[in-house]
């Protein structure tokens, strides 16, 4: 491993690398993970639904998020927006309620079958997480619905719902337990868990966003991954993001100025908010990791802080580390990994490659040999510019994948500024004028307040991508990804900490996109797009807008304009014959009011991105959505929702 950190490491079991099934092998017509399975591809094979007909899809039934059945005497109204994606199996679809806990619903009506109710005088345990987890043994018979409900692991009878008082203590596992490092005051955990070779893993969320006048600490709790039998509910292991004394990676914390000991020492974050992929076959499990703290100033953590924004390789079994990659050095960009990885086999140059791919807000595409971690194409080193904030500790490079080509446009300069008209090219020349700017990793700056001072960086991609949490999806016969993509710049300002309890020199002074002219986004469209990749030639394919945008701006008026493109976050369905994608919804985002989607779930041909059918919903896409079989119908199921409404899965079928 170089100094720095960047590269692959390997530490690669004797017997490891063995043949592996498809991951299109285990596809049935239900969806058993938050990505349809481990692999993380959310494709189906299913075609009952064709481009023939897709435009016939009716809406069949819609559940509110906190069922009539499920509320007892619960005050607590769904909100207008959960991000709760379900999953299907046997007849049943297995969902996270805004109440926080979980329901099954039957997968042809719609109907509560069975609920975990909540405990005695609470009306709410927490708010709907973005997933749960399921798992079955053929030999025992046993199916289990895995969970975290407020701060708790919890693993259901699939069938009745009753919890297993074996799992934990008396059903339920206590996750603010078992970190070694330091107590946590709270457990926060969103997304969906895996279970892959019998092991429940787990991440953890820890804000880590404050402005300047929120107390901020250099100190923060670890972003620790877990595993944890599926069985029992024992804690089999764990892995320290931020690597403790001893550990691979540790090295690259050094000691900040004015320090006596090293930034591992008392550095957190670093964690995996979002969802990890497996392969059961090889026995590993991919997590995709995020920012130390503090996000934009890392005077206090110098040093290239390993296993901060990096794609990391696990044995499932036993939490050891096998191969690692690092997105970013020393990051500045709240540059996370936002999704699961995609895992798929492609074929280069007449190589077979048993293959796994990953996303990032930057709008690369990282793509490696996921038995040995080794990168399919070069991913080079390249100088980046440092920057003149106080105390801040700069890497001199960063990774630049070779192939595929970025899937957002990255960096900013005059020329990519917003020309839809002459007007408008003016005035965002205008506002872009008070922002440094320059490529992909300019590094933050501090505001300067004075009369015509800098503003700050324009960042693009900016913090929310690029891609997000919504990932993307592959189509594993065919090889091709599809991703959806923001170009949303963020405005990266930092300020001194002003708070009377903060020990952090700098923080962000507030999290901006960079608004432009009249209120339209300061770049060029498409303002947000669906690129589909072929990951056996590494090219990109075709990138079309994803939705027509805010042609109803008074500024847009009597224009003949092609589709422009929303800032909806919104995630990929992928079916034998379709791609599907929504356009989000209006709240909930870092985004200009006027860069909304709509209510509209959309249908794209696979091969040319050419629309094919808008299907009508009661509301926007806040989730994936995803696809099954039941009763001898294919349906589709979606989160909805919308400011007015209140959020409700909405499922689709034909007539």
């Amino acid at each position: 491993m170089s100094s720095n950190g960047f590269g692959v490491f390997r530490i690669v079991a004797a017997g490891l690398l063995v043949g592996v099934a498809s991951v299109a092998s285990g596809q049935t017509g239900e969806w058993h993970a938050y990505g349809s399975d481990l692999a993380g591809t959310k494709y189906s094979r299913l075609d009952q639904i064709t481009a023939a007909n897709v435009g016939q899809l009716e809406i069949v039934w819609r559940q509110s998020t906190i069922p009539a059945a499920v509320r007892g005497n619960s005050t607590v109204r769904p909100p207008a927006v959960v991000q709760n994606t379900p999953l299907m199996a046997d007849g049943r679809v297995f969902v996270s309620t805004a109440l926080g806990t979980v329901a099954a619903l039957d997968a042809v009506t719609g109907e509560v079958v069975w609920f975990d109710p909540l405990p005695d005088g609470l009306d709410r345990v927490g708010s709907a997480s973005r997933g749960v987890a399921y798992w079955e043994d053929s030999e025992s018979d046993d199916a289990r619905v895995v969970a975290v409900v407020g701060a708790e692991l919890v693993a259901l009878n699939a069938v009745t719902g009753a919890r297993y008082s074996e799992f934990g203590v008396d059903g339920a596992v206590d996750l603010t337990l078992g970190y070694d490092i330091r107590p946590v005051e709270r457990f926060v955990w969103r997304s969906a868990p895996l279970v892959v070779s019998d092991v429940v893993v787990i991440g953890s969320a820890n804000t880590d966003y404050v402005n300047r006048t929120q107390p901020a600490r250099k100190e923060a709790a670890p972003g620790d991954v877990r595993g944890f039998d599926v069985r029992t509910g024992e804690q089999l292991w764990i892995f320290h993001t931020v690597p403790q004394d001893g550990e691979v990676g540790n090295e690259t914390w050094l000691i900040a100025p004015n320090e006596d000991r090293p930034s591992w020492e008392y550095t957190g974050n670093t964690n995996m908010w979002a969802w990890p992929s497996g392969d059961e076959e090889l026995g590993l499990v991919y997590l995709p990791l995020s920012t130390p703290t503090n996000d934009y100033y890392g005077g206090h953590r110098p040093g290239d802080n390993l296993f901060a924004e990096s794609l990391v390789c696990l044995d499932a079994r036993t939490g050891e580390l096998v191969w690692h990659f690092q997105a970013v050095h020393h990051g500045l960009w709240d540059y996370d990994f936002p999704a699961a990885p995609n895992l798929v086999d492609i074929t280069v140059d007449g190589r077979e490659i048993k293959a796994v791919a990953i996303v990032s807000k930057q709008g690369f595409t990282y793509v490696f040999d996921r038995a040995s971690g080794e990168p399919v194409w070069p991913i080079e080193e390249r100088p980046v510019q440092a920057g003149d904030v106080p105390g801040e500790w700069y890497a001199p490079t960063q990774p630049f994948p070779t192939k595929p080509p970025p899937f957002e446009h990255q960096g900013v300069t005059i020329d990519d500024l917003n020309d839809v008209t002459p007007e408008l090219n003016r005035e965002a020349r205008e506002i872009f004028s008070r922002y440094v700017s320059g490529p992909l990793f300019t590094p933050p700056t501090i505001i300067d307040e004075s009369p015509g001072g800098t503003l700050g960086t324009i960042q693009a991609p900016g913090l929310v991508g690029g891609a997000d949490w919504s990932g993307a999806g592959i189509d594993p016969d065919t090889g091709w990804l599809y991703v959806p993509t923001v170009r949303n710049p963020a405005v990266v300002g930092l300020v001194r900490s002003e708070h009377p309890r903060s020990d952090v020199d700098f923080v962000m002074e507030s999290l901006n996109v960079a608004e432009g002219p009249q209120g339209l986004p300061l770049l060029k469209p498409p303002w947000g797009s669906l690129v589909a990749i072929d990951l056996n030639a590494g090219e990109i394919r075709w990138s079309v807008p994803n939705g027509e945008g805010p042609k109803d701006h008074p500024a847009l008026a009597g224009l003949d304009l092609p589709p422009l493109g929303q800032a909806g976050r919104v995630s990929p369905l992928i079916t034998r014959t379709l791609v599907f994608l929504g356009e989000g919804v209006d709240r909930g985002m870092v985004v200009l009011p006027e860069f909304v989607g709509g209510k509209v779930l959309r249908a794209y041909d696979k091969a040319t991105g050419e629309t094919v059918a808008d299907i009508a919903l009661p509301g926007g896409t806040s989730a994936a959505p995803i696809t099954y079989m039941a009763g001898g119908k294919q349906y589709i199921v979606v989160t909805v929702g919308w400011t007015g409404m209140e959020s409700e899965w909405v499922a689709l079928a034909l007539p």
